[in-house]
């Protein structure tokens, strides 16, 4: 959707779930000297500033990297890749997943995202440099242009809004087709929990496709501000790399404290 702008939701508590996953995956792939790439269906701007006047107004990242940042260890690669960024940008500034990725990955290991938004584009740019080539394509024809990329070593994030509903019944079968395209291939679709409970569909029907090396990470929380349908973030990963479990196991306490 076009409508969406992801700095009303930056560093908020779905944000630091993700990421941290995110952070964690690419450090441990990052680790063997082979090359690999990352691609993103729905990268966003890439680089968000917690004290503009959107993400003041729905104060999200208060109940995020605001009551949990300091929980992560100096050695935990969400955190220094959030320090390495701030160190350039501010200490107000909060990096998405594109900037993570280019953060933990190496110079030679290419990376895709698709962004269809164009003032989003436009800063993720901004962001990004030559770090990365930006795509100004609906993400899932990306993916599928792409997919097996070159390095086929590697990993997708799977985020769209999820304001067209028609997702929750698109992704089991475009996972299932991005598997079979690519079958070393992580692939990490992140959903949202809410109210009235329409992800639990979707979750049936991946889990039904029996794919390897799968894990489904779920966090809880208050909403974040009045009003608000998300009780908590949830991630699908098939080709979990080593040490993810660790961590989603370690998330979850972090936020039923």
């Amino acid at each position: 959707m076009l409508s969406y702008q992801h700095i009303y939701h930056a560093g908020n508590p779905a944000d630091l779930h993700k990421h941290a996953l995110l952070a964690v995956m690419l450090e441990r792939m990052a680790e063997k000297p082979k090359p690999l790439t990352y691609l993103e269906t729905h990268a966003g701007r890439g680089l968000y500033d917690l004290s503009s006047a959107e993400a003041l107004k729905t104060g999200e990242a208060a109940a995020g990297i605001g009551a949990h940042g300091g929980d992560f260890p100096p050695d935990h690669p969400y955190a220094k890749a959030l320090d390495r960024v701030r160190a350039r940008h501010g200490q107000t500034a909060y990096p998405g997943s594109p900037l993570l990725a280019a953060e933990l990955l190496r110079e030679g290991d290419p990376i895709h995202l698709a962004e269809l938004h164009p003032q989003e584009r436009r800063a993720l740019r901004g962001a990004m440099g030559v770090r990365a080539q930006i795509h100004g394509q609906d993400g899932f024809e990306m993916a599928q242009s792409l997919c097996p990329p070159e390095p086929r070593r590697g990993m997708i994030l799977i985020d769209p809004s999820w304001e067209v509903k028609e997702d929750y019944d698109r992704l089991p079968g475009f996972v299932k087709t991005l598997h079979r395209k690519w079958n070393v291939g992580v692939i990490a679709l992140w959903y949202p929990l809410l109210k009235d409970r329409r992800h639990e569909g979707m979750l049936a029907a991946l889990e039904g496709l029996e794919l390897p090396k799968t894990l489904r990470s779920e966090l809880r929380f208050p909403p974040v501000r009045a009003g608000h349908g998300m009780l908590g973030s949830g991630m699908f990963i098939v080709n979990a790399p080593f040490g993810t479990e660790d961590e989603a196991t370690r998330l979850k306490g972090l936020f039923a404290r």
